[in-house]
């Protein structure tokens, strides 16, 4: 059952996941640290699904958390890739299919919302294309540090980032016609 609270354990992980972007941003462009960089995008994607499970676990669900937590996710999401394409640690092209389906979803799903849209929860295939782009993302900007194992790195990089970007924009082809139903629905509870 979500509450309307808002301080509570879970948005606070996710205020904290959120205040750390400008330490990733300082680590890659002031210190010039990639792999620390990599390293810090790396912990903010593999912690995601913290806030969620602490919400669950400790009955903490809030309507401002359902909104809060996936806002940060994707914020995250683009400014890193827009980061790490700005330090060219990745391909432009990828930064580039990356960041145009994750605005175009994201402005889909703000628009029809604003006319009546029901949320519907990410399908389970969106989170996997997630998980791996949370992988790809900071094993490209750590393989471009050229440090130990590198190359191993890169290749690790590109083995998640083709299937993610595929499994990318499936997903949000598949979202259209749930979007179109749940635009129907919320119009019609409406009247």
């Amino acid at each position: 059952m979500s509450s309307p609270r808002i301080l509570t354990v879970p948005n606070l992980i996710t205020l904290v996941r959120l205040l750390c972007l400008p330490v990733f941003l300082w680590v890659l462009f002031g210190l010039n640290d990639r792999a620390g960089a990599a390293w810090l995008l790396g912990g903010l994607g593999a912690t995601d699904w913290v806030d969620g499970w602490v919400a669950r676990r400790f009955n903490q669900q809030s309507t401002f958390g359902s909104v809060f937590d996936p806002s940060v996710d994707r914020g995250l999401f683009i400014v890193g890739v827009l980061a790490i394409g700005i330090d060219q640690s990745m391909p432009i092209w990828l930064a580039v299919a990356v960041l145009a389906r994750e605005i175009a979803v994201a402005g889909s799903m703000a628009i029809a919302t604003l006319f009546g849209m029901q949320r519907f929860a990410v399908s389970i295939w969106g989170k996997r294309y997630t998980f791996l782009l949370m992988f790809a993302v900071p094993l490209m900007l750590l393989a471009a540090d050229k440090g130990r194992y590198w190359q191993q790195v890169r290749v690790a990089a590109w083995v998640f980032a083709v299937p993610a970007l595929v499994m990318s924009y499936l997903t949000a082809l598949a979202y259209i016609p749930q979007m179109r139903e749940n635009l129907r629905i919320g119009r019609a509870s409406r009247q």
